[in-house]
Formats: C-alpha cells, structure tokens, sequence
C-alpha cells in the first residue's frame, strides 16, 4: 500500500487506516461481535492498512482492550493511535483535560493496548476549565518520557455553521496556532468526506502548509456512502444513525444522487470496484498528506477499504465527483 507521512517526524502510514470505533461504540450494540473486530483488524493490518485509529472513550476502554489482543502478536505492524480527554458517563460526556488526568490515563490505555508507546496521541476534546496550553504541554511530557511518539487534534466537534460552512473550523485553527507554540501538531484529525467536504477550505491547507497529517475520519459518511444502506430500513436505537437528521428515510432518499454517481464512476474503473472505494480514493486525492480512516468492524469491508488505495481517479472523474448535489439535510 502507498506509505504517507505524518508530521516533521516523517512518521510513515499506509494511506488508509482503521477506524476501529464501530468495534465497541456508536453504532448497533447487537451486531458486534468480538472475534470478528479481531479479524478485521488482522486482515487490516495484512493488507497495510496499519493506522489503528481508537479512543479510551470507545466501549468505554473496550475497545483498546480488543486492539491489545492483536498488538500482543503484532505491534511492529501496527502504528497505533489512540485520544484522551473525554470522560464516558452513565447519560453523558464530559471533557478532561487536567494534566494529571492526562497522564493516568495515557499509562492506562498503554496497559490497555499492551504496549510500552503510543505512536500516536491524540487530544479527543479541549477541555474548556483548562487552558488547552496545559492539556497540551502534559502530552508533550508523555512524548519526552519515550510513552508516546507525536500528538495530535481532533476536530471533529466543530459542527457548529454546518450548513454555511463558513468559518467552521475558525476556532480549531486559532487552537491550533496556540498549541504549536507549546510543541508540534503531528496531525489532524477531522472529518472529510464526498458529502461533507467543509475541511478543504481552511482546515487541510493549514496541514498541507505545515507538513501536518491529515486523518480523514468518517470517511464513507457514516456508511451511506458505500451505498450499501437501504433509506427507510431504520436503524436500532442505540445506533447514532438513528437520531442523526441525514439518516431518515426521507433524507437518505434525497440524497441517493451522490451514491448514483459514485457508483456510476465506480463502473469505469471496472468489475468488482465499489462505490465506498471511489469515495476514500476521492478523499485520498485531496491531499498528499491525507490518511483515510474508514472504520468497519468486518474484514470483508477492511479488505475493500484497503483497495481503494490503489484505485487513481481521472480528472474526469474528480469533476464529476464536484459536480454532484450537495448533501440534503442538516448534520446536526
């Protein structure tokens, strides 16, 4: 798989990763299944897709328990990236970002994860009692105390102005800006997608200009993307999609246009070529310091996000991918 880098480190990826949070959170409790998520991330890392993308937050904690499993037998496949900063409560969640709670919580997730470094750390939500210059200057401890490699930003709260897309990410660029001054951002994390393309405007160049990596989360939209959602199938109520204003019947029926014409270009390029892997080869175009970062808990679905690696979009292509309706709807 083509290698992209990450950071002034040069730390080097696989231009498409795992998104490993659908393993153990966020969407339908009744059709995880362990052992499954342990294949997909084996067949992930086989084929190089090996940016292990988690949280402490997911499951809470289960999910980095099921990555230790896989990084027990095979940590120098993976390069491991895990968040702190959010706390996981019976009907809530809460930020921290008090340097203490920062380093309990990066020796816990080491123990977690089964190994002795995190390569890299990011900072999931600031918290707004704590300066950001704090939280900041604690995970730089951890990278000099050899516990962690490089840091990085989520912003992937920054939904705010989703309809006008003007702005939106203002307040994550002037964080940005602060937090470079206290020790280098390696990447950036931030969704990125055909129907939600709102980072090209602001955010990527500022990584592009800085050699910062880009870590394109929600890559397939959710999975309305892959075109292999049925509008009005519903969803089960602990899964987001059921509260998310895009993923009614209604909405996922206005919206079918985009899946059409990504499937049309999918055709081009041949048999067995899918829609979902035009959509991460269009996100993949967008930057050479773009990383995708599909999550899945199936190896079927890891094996096919990993070969959208090798599929090159036309300028054909790329125009007809711009000239496709707007997504309907409202984000949040």
């Amino acid at each position: 798989m083509e290698r992209r880098t990450i950071g002034a480190g040069g730390l080097a990826v696989g231009a498409v990763g795992l998104g490993c949070m659908p393993m153990s959170w966020a969407y339908t409790a009744s059709r995880r299944r362990g052992e499954e998520s342990v294949r997909a991330v084996h067949r992930a890392l086989d084929l190089g897709s090996d940016l292990l993308d988690t949280a402490d937050m997911y499951g809470p904690f289960t999910n980095e328990l099921l990555l230790g499993r896989v990084l027990r037998e095979r940590r120098r496949d993976a390069f491991v990236a895990t968040k702190v900063g959010l706390l996981v409560g019976e009907q809530h969640i809460v930020a921290n970002g008090r340097p203490g709670y920062v380093r309990r919580a990066c020796d816990a997730s080491l123990r977690r994860l089964q190994t002795d470094v995190i390569d890299l750390y990011q900072l999931h939500r600031p918290d707004p009692e704590v300066p950001v210059e704090e939280t900041w200057g604690a995970m730089a401890d951890l990278v000099r105390a050899g516990k962690v490699r490089a840091l990085g930003l989520c912003a992937l709260g920054a939904r705010g102005g989703r309809r006008s897309g003007a702005g939106l990410y203002d307040a994550t660029l002037r964080r940005l800006q602060r937090i470079q001054q206290v020790f280098p951002v390696s990447a950036v994390q931030a969704e990125l997608s055909v129907w939600s393309p709102e980072a090209l405007q602001a955010l990527l160049p500022w990584c592009e200009a800085r050699g910062v990596g880009f870590l394109a989360a929600m890559p397939l939209g959710n999975g309305f993307l892959t075109g292999t959602l049925t509008p009005g199938e519903g969803f089960e109520p602990d899964d987001v999609r059921a509260r998310h204003p895009r993923f009614t019947a209604e909405m996922m029926a206005a919206n079918q246009p985009i899946v059409v014409g990504l499937r049309r270009i999918a055709r081009r390029h041949g048999e067995g070529v899918t829609p979902a892997q035009v959509a991460l080869a269009w996100v993949l175009a967008q930057g050479r310091h773009v990383i995708a970062l599909p999550g899945t808990k199936r190896a079927r679905w890891a094996a096919e996000n990993a070969g959208a690696a090798g599929l090159r979009l036309t300028a054909r292509d790329l125009a007809e991918v711009a000239r496709l309706p707007a997504a309907q709807g409202s984000w949040d």
